[in-house]
């Protein structure tokens, strides 16, 4: 479910206005991931594709409670599969790694 709410003054944003927990679909648990987060204390996240930086960086506030210093993205092009003889593409998805400021942490386990 979207809801279509106005942007604030001043702000143009084309698109549906998104929720938190539509904007943050799901962490993303590598061995990658996992070294980020102990070493760097940034996490991975799955995101929705049409969400900004700072889109991102609101939903994970607000649904972690934690400060975010920094959000990068990455736009994650569909591999090819085959399927018999046809050649399809797996879906493109976005990626956000999310780095907290030093006296926040988040536990997945």
């Amino acid at each position: 479910m979207v809801t279509l709410r106005r942007p604030p003054v001043g702000v143009t944003r084309s698109g549906p206005v998104l929720e938190p927990y539509q904007v943050v679909l799901r962490p993303l648990i590598t061995e990658k991931a996992t070294n980020l987060s102990e070493r760097y204390n940034a996490y991975t996240f799955e995101v929705n594709i049409l969400a900004t930086k700072s889109e991102v960086k609101e939903a994970i506030e607000a649904l972690f409670n934690v400060r975010v210093a920094d959000v990068r993205t990455q736009n994650r092009r569909g591999k090819p599969r085959r399927y018999r003889q046809q050649i399809g593409y797996m879906r493109r998805w976005k990626k956000a790694i999310v780095t907290l400021s030093e006296d926040y942490r988040i536990d997945f386990y």
